[in-house]
Formats: C-alpha cells, sequence, structure tokens
C-alpha cells in the first residue's frame, strides 16, 4: 500500500469513528444489545407507579433537571465525592425523590444485559412510562444516550431555572437548551403533576419586592388562602403544596386554567401570562381538548429528551448509576 492509500484508509477510519460518535438517538437503539430493555422498565412501572402514584411527578422532574445540565445524561445521578459537590447537592435538586427507583431499574437491567443499558436512558423512559401509567401522554422515547463523567453543583444552580425567574430569564434559560416559547408552555405544563415547598414561592406571599409585600399578579384570595392554610411563615420550609390543587395527580389542563386565573404557585407560572405570545398558546391550549396538549406536550418533551445527548464513543455506560466508572 503506497502512503496516499494508507492516509485515505486512515481518515476513512477517523471518519467512521468520528461518525459513530455523533450517532444520534433512534428508536428501538437496545433491539439488538438488550430487546427487552424497554419492556423491563415499562414492567417495573406498571407494577410499583400505581401504588405510588406520587411518583411519576418526580421522575418527570429529574429528567427536566438531568436534561439541562450537560444535556440529558443521568449526571444528577451521580454521588457528591469528598473533593466535589455533585449535581444532587444543587439547590434545585435537593427535593428530587426517585433515585432508589432508578437504581432499581439499573439493578434489573444489569442482570438482564450487563454493560448495555445508559442510565440517561433508563430516566427518559421511567418518566415516560410513569406519567402514561398514571394516565398522562405517551411519547417517543429514542435511545442510545450514554451517561456523563461530571456532575456539578454549581452548574446544577446555574442551569435549571429557578420557580423565581421572571420572563426574561425563564425564556432564556430554555432558549440556552434550544427550546423554543413553545416548548417553554408546555413543559410548564407538567406542573399540573405534583407538589411544591413554600420556600419555591413564599417570596410572592411575603417579600416579593424585599419590602414586605405581596405579589400583585397573583390572585390576592389565593394569596391569603396560601398564608393561612399553607405557608403561614416565610421561614416554612417544610409544608407541601399542590402546584394544581384539587386534581395534582390527573394529567390535565386545569394547571393552565390556574394560570389564567392568575393561581399558578411559582413566578414562572405568573411568567407565561407576562408575554402575549405565552398567554395566547395558554388560552389556545385551556380551549382545545385534552388530546391536543397531550399531543403538544409528546413532542416538546422528546425534544427536550434530545438536549444536548452525548452519543456513540462520547461517556460511558455506568455500571452504577450514582458511581462513574472506574
Amino acid at each position: 500500500m503506497d502512503n496516499i492509500s494508507y492516509v485515505v484508509v486512515i481518515f476513512s477510519a477517523l471518519l467512521v469513528l468520528f461518525g459513530s460518535a455523533q450517532a444520534d438517538l433512534k428508536l428501538g437503539f437496545y433491539a439488538q444489545t438488550c430487546p427487552n430493555a424497554e419492556q423491563i422498565v415499562s414492567d417495573f412501572i406498571k407494577k410499583h407507579i400505581p401504588n405510588a402514584p406520587t411518583l411519576a411527578a418526580p421522575l418527570l422532574r429529574m429528567h427536566f433537571h438531568d436534561c439541562f445540565v450537560r444535556g440529558c445524561d443521568a449526571s444528577v445521578l451521580i454521588n457528591s465525592t469528598s473533593n466535589n459537590q455533585a449535581e444532587k447537592a444543587g439547590v434545585p435538586n435537593q427535593t428530587l425523590r426517585g433515585f432508589d427507583f432508578i437504581d432499581r431499574l439499573k439493578s434489573l437491567l444489569e442482570a438482564a444485559c450487563p454493560g448495555v443499558v445508559s442510565c440517561a436512558d433508563i430516566i427518559a423512559l421511567a418518566a415516560r412510562d410513569a406519567v402514561s401509567v398514571i394516565g398522562g401522554p405517551f411519547w417517543n422515547v429514542p435511545t442510545g444516550r450514554r451517561d456523563g463523567t461530571i456532575s456539578n453543583a454549581t452548574e446544577a444552580n446555574n442551569n435549571i431555572p429557578a420557580p423565581t425567574f421572571n420572563f426574561t430569564r425563564l425564556q432564556t434559560s430554555f432558549a440556552n437548551k434550544g427550546l423554543n416559547l413553545t416548548d417553554l408552555v408546555l413543559l410548564s405544563g407538567a406542573h399540573t403533576i405534583g407538589i411544591s415547598h413554600c420556600p419555591s414561592f413564599t417570596n410572592r406571599l411575603y417579600n416579593f419586592t424585599g419590602k414586605g409585600d405581596q405579589d400583585p399578579a397573583l390572585d390576592s384570595e389565593y394569596a391569603t388562602v396560601l398564608k393561612k392554610n399553607k405557608c403561614k411563615t416565610q421561614s416554612d420550609n417544610t409544608t407541601i403544596v399542590e402546584m394544581d390543587p384539587g386534581s395534582f395527580r390527573t394529567f390535565d389542563l386545569d394547571y393552565y386554567k390556574l394560570v389564567l386565573k392568575r393561581r399558578g404557585l411559582f413566578d414562572t407560572d405568573s411568567a407565561l401570562t407576562m408575554n402575549s405570545i405565552t398567554k395566547a398558546y395558554v388560552t389556545k391550549l385551556v380551549d382545545g381538548p385534552l388530546s391536543e396538549f397531550y399531543k403538544e406536550f409528546a413532542l416538546a418533551m422528546e425534544k427536550m429528551g434530545r438536549v444536548e445527548v452525548k452519543t456513540g464513543l462520547v461517556g460511558e455506560i455506568r455500571k452504577n448509576c450514582a458511581v462513574v466508572n472506574s
């Protein structure tokens, strides 16, 4: 082989290598390497979530928080060490639940197909299946994500949208991840299920501008109820509050109806009405059939699940979701 031919062969090999590292996600990624992977996840969810339906919201939230820091790479699952505060230690993640649930799924998948299914894919599949089991929408989850090896609490604090964000900061946060205003409205719709803790919104009740005042954008009657029955003091950090009171276990349009009535809990909920485009879209969803919301939410979730993913040769397949491979 002459030198030119040798160079061409090497260059071609590098292209193949680079191409595999840039490979996209695809439906049924594990069809050959672990054909029962998605069924194992689905069966486990169907067995346990009906007995613990309130876990669907935390699993969905975990997926969201994972994707907003270094992409959907399961960095949110990594434990802190003596010399590194991981994402779990970040303020937005201190109330996350469901880590044990993901670990149990990982154990089942490792028993079936050692070293094949990523923790990142497990989070994505578990979130989808859990929401579906409680009667919510079902969306496609292309797989093939790889697990990241870096997890940093500061990055979690800086990248996950805070419940106190105004519209501009919220829009910027989503845009940084390639998500638009439609995605913002739809993904906010996840607040139709689940609960929050008082510190996420008590600023709106007790000290909105630093002068001991109440947020004028929050319905005053609702604020009175919250102060009387839920967050009785600004220092309450344990009381839980339903984000969609009355139907917090049901994936419906009531959250958007509350937003239009100025009864969303968070600044970020209120922010959806501060922009003409997002407010018009919220109104459109409220006026339309539930099936339309489900269809659009499914598309937004699939899009979010592709944010900055690692595929091909990037990252690793963690053996233990809480620990980077040694």
